[in-house]
């Protein structure tokens, strides 16, 4: 009999996350069934998602929603053998019992000197949603100026790099000095730090005075309403996230965006990963092969130990990670 430990929901978050709002609790697992398998969580993964989704999905006392790497542990599953890893979105649980059919097996040509949690990361949701928001929604060309927000974070890391990779100057800012020294020394052509410069317009207008094609916005707020005013003509913003509204009791009043998005003819689309769930082989491949070649670099904020989830979590809203946050079980 297996024992497994998870992160249950205690309240609703009211503004900023607490410890206090979690509880740990203890699930007794039932013996497998024919067609199921056990896992045992190995790495799993704290994202900004998980703030305004456990809001809108989740009630009081649920497990607390989010991805793992999964090691299977033993399979009454022929589709599965022990000691297989997967990807499952089973919350935050050290083990569980599945059918399969939620469960997704890391790409066969993994290589084993890649660590496995970059699956929850620039080779998993995180990147692809970097791939298809610039590729599809920015549809970013050669030539263009691209500046993305929370640049040093798990999905603003991975945009900056395929932006270089696509032939595009790239423009990055994040919230600390070490952060900015990162952007720089894995390729981005401009980056500042917005909790030091004066003016974030005249940040933004030194880094790239002809403005910007492109716009990929994981930040929202004031910052987006700024921006907005540096676009080029038919320029394009992909509003991935909007991490600094995430927190708010009181929603922000901003700014409008209908003249600058008239006089400038933008276009600004929202967007889930999700929509591309039909294409995912595909973007995992491009972004494991850019890996592997070296075009892609990353950086892992490693949590030891699952008792330390919910400080994991709350570190990552505040900014603290450089790269993906994980935990390491």
């Amino acid at each position: 009999m297996v024992i497994a430990k998870a992160w249950a929901l205690k309240r609703h978050f009211d503004g900023f996350p607490k410890t206090s709002d979690f509880d740990l609790k203890k699930i007794e697992l039932p013996n497998l069934k024919d067609g199921e398998l056990l896992l045992e969580s190995v790495f799993l993964s704290v994202d900004p998602y998980m703030r305004p989704y456990s809001r809108r999905d989740m009630k009081e006392g649920d497990i607390m929603i989010g991805t793992q790497v999964a090691r299977v542990v033993e399979s009454k599953n022929p589709a599965f053998i022990v000691g297989a890893f997967v990807v499952a979105g089973r919350g935050w649980r050290t083990h569980f019992i599945s059918d399969g059919k939620d469960l997704q097996l890391l790409p066969s040509n993994w290589p084993e000197s890649l660590p496995k949690s970059l699956a929850l990361g620039t080779v998993g949701m995180p990147g692809l949603t970097a791939y298809f928001g610039l590729l599809e929604v920015c549809k970013m060309k050669p030539g263009e100026t691209v500046l993305v927000n929370a640049a040093a974070g798990a999905v603003g890391s991975v945009v900056g790099q395929l932006a270089k990779i696509g032939g595009c100057k790239v423009v990055g800012c994040a919230g600390s000095d070490d952060k900015v020294a990162y952007l720089k020394k894995i390729g981005f052509d401009e980056a500042f730090n917005y909790n030091t410069v004066k003016s974030l317009d005249e940040a933004l207008r030194k880094a790239s005075p002809d403005g910007y094609d492109c716009f990929f916005d994981n930040v929202g707020g004031e910052f987006a309403s700024v921006a907005i005013n540096q676009m080029r003509k038919y320029g394009r913003i992909a509003v991935c996230g909007a991490i600094s509204q995430y927190n708010d009791s009181v929603p922000q009043k901003g700014p409008y965006v209908q003249l600058p998005m008239i006089f400038k003819e933008l276009q600004m689309e929202g967007f889930l990963v999700t929509r591309w769930n039909n294409r995912r082989e595909e973007g995992l491949q491009a972004l494991l092969k850019w890996v592997m070649e070296g075009k892609m670099k990353y950086h892992e904020q490693v949590t030891e130990g699952f008792e330390n989830m919910p400080m994991a979590f709350i570190g990552m809203l505040k900014g603290e990670n450089l790269g993906k946050a994980v935990v390491k079980v």
